[in-house]
């Protein structure tokens, strides 16, 4: 399994302006090219390390995550990682190792390596390796409902979980869940979808939940409210709820992408 990673560095005086960034007011759509060392940022109490935070809540469009791309050097990581303890976590690692101490002891995460850290759980991560490491953080605030408990910490892997194709597909289109979906103590999935050459969402999904797409693998045509857009490695989509989409897989090998979503509970009213 392959897993890209944002390019980072500066392009070249000499080349030309060709990347499309994308924002309206249904989605937002980041090439892999505009993920450079000028857009990262640094986080608090974390040594050694930086992050392309790619998704934050804004009002009026997607309110609910955050997706950071946290990049960290030989030796440097955090004891303090994360300040709410209302927010849970997914980390989800796509280049080198990292050390995760959490309440079930000691995790070594390589490529491909997932672990999920509810709200509240003490967690501490580390580079012990002498080669950088990256990983996806998707944080969210958590949502507890009456008479459920909450989810408690898991660690797991790509090549670990089976993906389940969906139905009347052939394969073509199948979904890698981390999380039963009958599980109501969660109230996000964070999954890998892969499809097969050719395969397509063959309709216009249309749904109350917000979703973040990062392109792990693979190319595609993406339908974004009215546009079609070419995606490919290190892109990433972040939609609005109802936003319309659907998919084509346009190259040789598997089309992947790592998505997030909120589920499992009502809909938030004004006060």
């Amino acid at each position: 399994m392959s897993y890209a990673l944002p390019p980072a560095g500066l392009p070249s005086q000499s080349d030309k302006l060709t990347g499309t960034s994308i924002f309206t007011e249904a989605y937002a759509f980041m090439p892999a090219g505009v993920m450079r060392d000028i857009v990262t940022s640094f986080i608090p109490h974390w040594q050694g390390s930086r992050a392309w935070i790619i998704a934050r809540p804004l009002s009026g469009f997607a309110e609910t995550f955050s997706q950071y791309i946290m990049e960290v050097a030989p030796g440097g990581g955090s004891d303090q990682p994360e300040s709410n303890p209302e927010a849970e976590a997914v980390l989800f690692v796509v280049e080198g190792q990292v050390e995760l101490r959490n309440s079930a002891g000691k995790h070594t995460l390589d490529e491909g390596g997932y672990a999920y850290l509810p709200a509240g759980e003490g967690w501490t991560l580390h580079n012990r390796t002498d080669k950088k490491a990256t990983f996806h953080w998707v944080r969210k605030r958590y949502e507890p409902a009456d008479g459920i408990a909450a989810p408690e910490a898991f660690v797991t892997s790509d090549a670990a979980v089976a993906p389940i194709a969906m139905p009347d597909t052939n394969g073509a289109w199948a979904t890698t869940r981390f999380v039963e979906p009958t599980d109501l103590r969660h109230d996000m999935h964070v999954n890998i979808v892969t499809f097969q050459p050719g395969g397509l969402i063959p309709f216009e999904e249309t749904h109350v939940m917000e979703h973040g797409l990062y392109v792990i693998e693979g190319t595609a045509e993406y339908l974004l409210n009215r546009d079609w857009v070419s995606v490919g490695p290190g892109d990433f989509m972040w939609l609005r709820a109802f936003c319309p989409q659907a998919c084509r897989a346009t190259g040789d090998g598997p089309f992947r992408y790592l998505l997030y979503r909120d589920v499992n509970r009502h809909a938030k009213l004004p006060w």
